[in-house]
């Protein structure tokens, strides 16, 4: 983590676009914008969450652990979003039941307790900010539920290689190990059924990367 970026009224706008007056001036002042690298670690399961997080630059994973280290891949979080489990966690004194790692490098505006519970009262385009994204992640959650509960591997991966698409470009720079661990599954299997992709001219693959020729429905 590097040293903390000032911010103005311009960068809350960018994020918060119906920001009144009084609500950007409060996240000047008491919001703390710091930078991430790509890879490390933000947040991690059982840490206590003292702050509101919204992040502001790049894609932050957030995914769940299993007992013996396996990863599961809920959903990505892109500029403007913030974790709305983690505001859970926060309200109710709770550690954190997931964990949270910058995709690529990144900036996220962290938030005071007090001032976040006190904004929602006192702000309606925060209280709006806040139920909007408990209502999107609620919906990815539900997406990646279904499919993994009702798709078979090659669908759920071609549904993920879409979602990094959207994020991303048509470009991803992902090494067919990390796909598997994102799908827990295994690189063979990725490996192949990534070849299969090829073959039908859906993908390019490269060493560490694969670029997408294809819309994938």
């Amino acid at each position: 983590m590097t040293q903390a970026v000032r911010i103005g009224a311009d960068y809350i706008k960018r994020l918060i676009p119906d920001a009144e007056p009084g609500l950007t001036d409060e996240l000047i002042a008491y919001g703390s914008v710091k930078e991430y690298a790509a890879g490390e670690m933000i947040i991690d399961v059982g840490q206590f969450i003292r702050s509101t997080a919204v992040l502001s630059k790049g894609i932050l994973k957030v995914y769940r652990e299993s007992g013996e280290g396996d990863e599961f891949l809920m959903y990505f979080l892109e500029p403007g979003d913030a974790c709305a489990l983690t505001v859970l966690c926060e309200v109710r004194n709770e550690r954190s039941s997931i964990a949270v790692k910058a995709d690529d490098d990144a900036e996220i505006i962290f938030i005071p307790l007090e001032k976040s519970e006190l904004w929602q009262i006192r702000f309606p385009s925060w209280h709006r900010f806040i139920i909007g994204n408990y209502r999107r992640r609620f919906e990815e959650l539900l997406t990646t539920l279904d499919s993994v509960v009702f798709k078979a591997l090659d669908e759920r991966l071609e549904f993920y290689l879409k979602r990094q698409a959207k994020l991303n470009g048509r470009l991803i720079s992902l090494s067919h190990q990390q796909i598997a661990d994102d799908l827990n599954s295994t690189r063979e299997v990725i490996s192949r059924l990534l070849k299969k992709l090829e073959q039908t001219g859906k993908v390019k693959l490269s060493r560490n990367s694969l670029e997408i020729l294809t819309l994938i429905n």
